[in-house]
């Protein structure tokens, strides 16, 4: 018996024992694990990792994409969830060649100025919000320094850091990373270097923190 046959027929078993089955529980009979190929991918060239006892989840996003801000909140209660046993890293996504290259770069050197100074955490749903939903052009450092300083950024400080060595390094290196780890798709999470998942592989945004959990948990088992 296949297992439509098996859902169908446990149903109708429930339903004439006057047993109310809801979708909810329907569907957890025929939950199954995520499968490579369909919810997550391998990457044809695997990407090295830290030494640590923490799995690495790398999150590809853009500022102005409409998924990646879809997924920051679910993302950022996902790792909160893991702060034991996963590292998350983040990479501003920069198509090389691209129509937005010059777009995605300004916005790449606000993040890296932001995670210098430590202000991720607290201001990265704030930036998308004001990106997304003001149309608020942050790709310039006049454009950032004086959103950054409306939510309490010194600007001296702020524009110090965007003009900085280390920042312009970070914004190259994620242009890179981009090409090295084959991103189609954003937002985009690549788990240990090895597997990776977005909203079309894995069902949508609000399944993707489903299938992290699955890839941490093959990764950890794998380490053990």
């Amino acid at each position: 018996m296949n297992s439509k046959t098996l859902l169908r027929s446990t149903v109708l078993l429930a339903v004439a024992a006057g047993i109310a089955v809801s979708p909810v529980q329907a569907g957890a009979m025929t939950h199954r694990n995520p499968v490579e190929g369909v919810q997550f991918v391998k990457l044809d060239h695997p990407q090295p990792v830290s030494e640590s006892a923490r799995t690495e989840a790398v999150e590809f996003f853009w500022y102005d994409c409409v998924h990646s801000q879809a997924l920051e909140q679910p993302l950022q209660s996902w790792a909160g969830r893991h702060r034991a046993d996963v590292t998350l890293r983040r990479v501003p996504a920069i198509w090389p060649g691209g129509a937005t290259e010059e777009v995605q770069r300004g916005h790449a050197r606000l993040y890296y100025t932001l995670e210098q100074l430590g202000q991720v955490d607290r201001l990265q749903v704030d930036v998308f919000r004001a990106v997304r939903n003001d149309r608020a052009d942050l790709t310039t450092e006049t454009g950032a320094t004086g959103w950054a300083a409306r939510h309490g950024i010194d600007a001296q400080r702020f524009g110090e850091t965007y003009r900085s060595a280390a920042v312009r390094q970070s914004v190259d290196e994620a242009a890179a990373a981009f090409t090295r780890y084959g991103i189609e798709e954003l937002p985009t999470v690549v788990v240990e270097g090895e597997y990776r998942t977005s909203p079309t592989k894995a069902g949508g945004v609000e399944q993707m923190p489903g299938v992290l959990d699955y890839l941490v948990r093959e990764e950890q088992a794998k380490a053990h």
